[in-house]
């Protein structure tokens, strides 16, 4: 009988929700299985009112959530090698059910290229699932799973050997699209993504315009996005369509302005190390219905 997968969790908080941090980590604790060790990083802010088992990173500064991922991936050993698996998950989430990670555990040791598996998130009170947290074009019905091409931040599981071999999270970016930037370079590596809408972390229904970097981080990050990892004919068309489709939506003249600003920026400032993805692998996004051109 093979050796049951070695399972972490990362959270990341900045101290303003300890009711929904202590129910996040008791979701956590009551998973079937070996017990979970859960590594919980403050941003800007000392973690507190968390049980003794858990383990604490208090950063002095608000580092962005990638990088405070990344630090909480390090907690775990160099590129979270002293487990086999982490969950990222939100600290105003909870798991609904009890046997999530024995699921993970059966879904990565039965496909070695698994590499990523998203989570369905549903609102507590209605079970909704907002259109935006199915990471598929075809997003009508959230309870159907597939293999998909990226995943979401605070609601996932990666096997660790995928930090290994393709590095962790953009720190640079802050806040929006460091999961796509990530999945596209393991894509690249030949890993695999799954969202299963069996796994459901309960979370509020809320709005990504709630950060207030949120239109400038969104279109600097895409430009920093299409940067690093498309091949160049790419990213012209890649960025072209985004901006027709921020137009299309007609957002307000700050965010617009906001929106633009973060474009300019996008392009003026160093992105990071450019692997342009094979195009192989830009087959295969187009294969799973996600072409990287939109």
């Amino acid at each position: 009988m093979s050796t049951p997968l070695r399972v972490g969790a990362v959270v990341i908080t900045m101290g303003n929700r300890p009711d929904d941090l202590r129910a996040l980590i008791d979701s956590v604790a009551g998973q079937e299985g070996d017990r979970i060790e859960v590594v919980v990083v403050g941003q800007g802010t000392p973690v507190s009112g968390v049980p003794d088992w858990v383990r604490t990173v208090d950063l002095p500064d608000n580092v962005g959530i990638p990088a405070g991922r990344n630090i909480g991936i390090e907690a775990f050993g160099p590129g979270g090698t002293d487990v086999d698996v982490l969950l990222f998950l939100d600290d105003d989430g909870r798991l609904a059910h009890t046997d999530t990670a024995e699921l993970i555990r059966q879904a990565f040791t039965a496909d070695p290229r698994l590499g990523i598996i998203t989570f369905r998130i549903a609102d507590p009170e209605t079970g909704a699932t907002q259109r935006r947290h199915v990471p598929r074009l075809r997003a009508s019905d959230p309870t159907r799973s597939s293999r998909v091409t990226t995943f979401l931040g605070g609601a996932n599981a990666v096997r660790t050997k995928v930090f290994a071999e393709v590095g962790e999270l953009p720190g640079e970016f802050f806040y929006a699209h460091e999961e796509t930037d990530l999945a596209w370079r393991a894509l690249d590596a030949d890993w695999m993504i799954d969202y299963r809408a069996d796994m459901v972390l309960l979370h509020p229904t809320t709005a990504p315009s709630r950060h207030a970097s949120y239109h400038f981080n969104v279109a600097r990050n895409r430009v920093w996005l299409a940067r690093r990892n498309l091949p160049a004919p790419l990213v012209p068309a890649y960025l072209g369509v985004w901006l027709l489709l921020t137009l299309a939506r007609r957002p307000s003249l700050p965010a617009l302005k906001a929106w633009f600003g973060g474009f300019r920026e996008g392009w003026k400032t160093p992105c990071g190390p450019r692997r342009p993805m094979r195009w192989r692998t830009v087959w295969r996004l187009t294969r799973l219905g996600r072409p990287p051109v939109v």
